[in-house]
């Protein structure tokens, strides 16, 4: 696959993933959810996951799968106060409200809230990621602003960081900054790849 030329990688990568058809989507967010099919993630009694937005693979079958087997699902919220989110519980039932981005996020109390650190497994939307587990993100610096307590960790347990996207999002490399945090896994609609 050609790389960007004249627009940066996030808009390029971006663009690709729109202009991805809707039966393309729900038939990579089916795939996606077939290559999810680990051990890693069927162990996860909480686990993060987000609600597709401009073109990002859909998480809606992985979530299902995760309500059958009673794991608790949380999605991101952005904090009010700090720049970084939170993860709140979600259910089929659970009210939504939109955040400044327009983003929707549950509607509940912020006492409901989780850290990171209190996950075992968060699923992570991306621009783009490369064969080393890097990852880019929309340019907001939300998760990785979220997931810095992580680079101090010497033995990282938990949570581990899964990220999810169309295979035609794949870079050959990505460039790197010191506060990145590298993913353990990336699964696309091909494959499931392990760093």
């Amino acid at each position: 696959m050609p790389e960007p030329s004249a627009t940066t990688p996030r808009q390029h990568f971006r663009q690709l993933r729109r202009e991805l058809d809707a039966h393309t989507q729900r038939r990579h967010a089916r795939q996606l959810a077939r290559h999810l099919n680990q051990p890693l993630l069927r162990n996860a009694g909480r686990l993060a996951c987000y609600l597709a937005n401009d073109g990002e693979i859909g998480t809606q079958a992985i979530m299902q799968a995760a309500w059958s087997h009673g794991q608790a699902i949380y999605l991101p919220v952005l904090s009010p106060l700090k720049n970084s989110l939170y993860f709140a519980p979600f259910t089929p039932d659970s009210q939504l409200s939109r955040n400044r981005f327009g983003i929707c996020e549950p509607d509940c109390s912020p006492a409901q809230w989780l850290r990171a650190q209190q996950l075992d497994v968060i699923l992570l939307p991306l621009v783009a990621f490369d064969d080393a587990g890097n990852r880019l993100g929309m340019g907001g610096g939300f998760y990785d602003r979220t997931l810095a307590f992580l680079q101090h960790r010497q033995h990282r347990r938990k949570p581990a960081l899964i990220g999810l996207a169309h295979e035609i999002q794949h870079s050959e490399r990505l460039a790197t900054e010191s506060w990145d945090i590298p993913l353990d896994a990336i699964a696309t609609e091909q494959r499931f790849l392990v760093f």
